[in-house]
Order: C-alpha cells, then structure tokens, then sequence
C-alpha cells in the first residue's frame, strides 16, 4: 500500500524529511522530562520515609544506655529519681494517654455538632462567621492557650467546676482529692479545646462534600432533619470523619506547652482525675534543659522515642482502619 506524500506546509520552508526528523527530537525532548520528573517525584516521595527512618535510629541510639540499664523495667517503673539515677516511663505514658483520652472524648462529640450546625443548620452568613472564628481558633499558639489554662482556667476549675464534681460525683475515684485546679483533667479540656477546630474544620468540609440530591431524596421521602442526618450525612462522610478525629488525636498526642503549663508535672500515677500529673511532653520540655548525666539524657531520649512509637502506632492503624472502611463503604454502593 503506498503511503501519501507529505503534504508541504506553506508556513514551514523546510522539507518534509527535515520536519520529520524535527518531530522526533521533539519527542524525545518531551520523554527525557517526564523522566527527570517522574525520578524527582520518587525522590520527593522517598524522603518523607527516609526522615522519619532516620529519626527513630536517632532516637534508638541516644536512648539506647537507658533501655540497656533498665531493660523492660523502664516501661513499666513509676520511679524517676535523677539523683539516684532511677528512671521509669509508666508516669509519663499514663499521663499523656489519660489526658489525650479525656481531649478526644469531649472534642470529637463538640465538633461533630459544630460541623453538623454549621452545615444543615445555621445560616449562611452565620456559618461563613463561625467557620472563620473556628479556623482562627486553630492559629492560636499553643503556648496562649497554656497560659490561659494556668492563670483563667485552673483557678475557674478549682473554685468552681472540681468542687462541685466532688460534691456530685465524690464517689468514684475519678474525682476525689482536693480541687487545685491543675492536674490531669484541666489539662483534657485545654486539649480539648486545641483539638476542637481541627477536628471541626474537616468535619465542615466533609459534611459539605454530601451531594445534595441525596439528601433533598431523603427529605421528599419524609425524612426530618435528623435522620437525614444520622441517616445520610454522618454515613456519606464517616471516612473523612475518622480521618479527622485521628488527625486530632495526632495532635493531641504530641502537644507540650499547654500541656506543661496546667498537668502539674508530677512523676505519679493517680486514679483522680484532680491530681497533678504529667505526659512525655511536658516531662520533655521541663527537665531536658537540666540534664546532664548520660543516663539522664537517654532516659529523656526514651521517653521521645515511646512518643515517636505510639504516634507512629496510631497513624498505622487510622491507615488500617480507613482502608477497611473505605473498601466496606464502596462494595456497598
């Protein structure tokens, strides 16, 4: 079969032979640049793993003369004693997940209803407003937030909230022991409310993300606005939510200055929830400018890498379990 002559282009002086061979240089041009940019997309992804690779060694070697001393003893020892050189981690862990426990159980429901506010609920203007303030509310540093939980809040606690839910609630363990104010459950609310709008932003979005033919279906099949919303909303968006609610555990996990200020920063563990405390965090930012001993130094580095451990733990497994839901949710539809 014979191939058509290529035509000539008027614009184009050159012979066809010469565009031709022109064109494939083109080609070739374009070929080398999506490799170049298809090895630094790899290496931009590889660096994120590398670092965070690089990071725990780190930790692993500097914390390593305490593991080697202390062995197992060290996770589950109360005592921290750097005169006699004894050092335990239990009182930290319990603190950081008793009060990351108490931030999630009272952010994760105030955010939802936020979220669930602002989107089927409130006006437009009303919710442009408060969006806008909720965002704003987590641009505030967290050192402000410390320090309005020690000079506002912790007294607010101790002259009126502990009181009464000693009186009312004396009875448990929970809230028994004199009201000062500071300890494990102020330092809950504080991160409660660090928690709150990060948690309520991507709620915000998630929910605003439902397609409204759906919900306008359930409403013309007679649905009222909260089965619509138990029914339709919260389910369309459930994955986003759990992303959102780890995310701020993430964050809660990890928190130090306004943690530092109102916990108490005491190596003990408590079954009241009104006495003084502390988390790896705070125990961080107090005593790592003070040591001086090598195995005062890898105790502290210890206590970085358990943070390091149980953060990475809680991301595998939101990965693990928005997966499931994610797979679940779309055999499904």
């Amino acid at each position: 079969m014979l191939k058509p002559a290529p035509q000539n282009d008027p614009e184009d002086p050159s012979p066809p032979n010469l565009r031709v061979v022109a064109a494939g240089r083109r080609v070739s041009a374009s070929d080398r640049g999506d490799q170049a940019f298809r090895w630094l997309s790899l290496a931009c992804s590889l660096l994120v793993p590398l670092v965070m690779l690089a990071i725990g060694l780190q930790l692993l070697q500097s914390s390593w003369p305490a593991l080697r001393q202390f062995g197992w003893r060290f996770f589950f020892s109360q005592e921290w004693n750097p005169v006699l050189q004894e050092f335990g981690a239990a009182s930290s862990i319990y603190g950081t997940l008793v009060s990351t426990l108490i931030a999630m159980c009272i952010a994760v429901p105030l955010s939802l209803a936020i979220a669930l506010f602002l989107v089927e609920l409130a006006p437009p203007k009303v919710s442009r407003t408060v969006g806008s303030l909720i965002e704003l509310l987590a641009a505030v540093p967290s050192i402000i937030f410390g320090m309005w939980g020690l000079f506002v809040f912790a007294p607010f606690m101790a002259n009126h909230i502990q009181p009464l839910m000693g009186r009312t609630l004396g009875f448990l363990p929970l809230f028994q022991g004199p009201p000062l104010g500071i300890g494990m459950l102020t330092a809950g609310i504080i991160l409660a409310f660090m928690v709150l709008p990060f948690i309520s932003a991507i709620a915000r979005d998630v929910f605003q993300l439902v397609p409204p033919v759906v919900k306008e279906s359930a409403f013309g099949l007679g649905a009222t606005t909260w089965e619509v919303t138990y029914k339709v909303t919260i389910p369309y968006g459930l994955v986003g939510i759990i992303g959102a609610v780890f995310l701020g555990l993430g964050r809660a996990l990890g928190e130090t200055m306004a943690v530092t200020f109102v916990i108490g920063n005491a190596h003990r563990i408590s079954a009241s929830l009104f006495a003084p405390g502390n988390s790896i965090a705070s125990t961080l930012a107090n005593e790592f400018s003070e040591a001086t001993e090598p195995l005062y130094i890898g105790s502290l580095v210890a206590l970085g890498l358990v943070l390091y451990l149980i953060t990475y733990l809680v991301q595998v497994v939101s990965q693990m379990l928005l997966r499931r839901m994610y797979r679940s949710w779309s055999v499904g539809l």
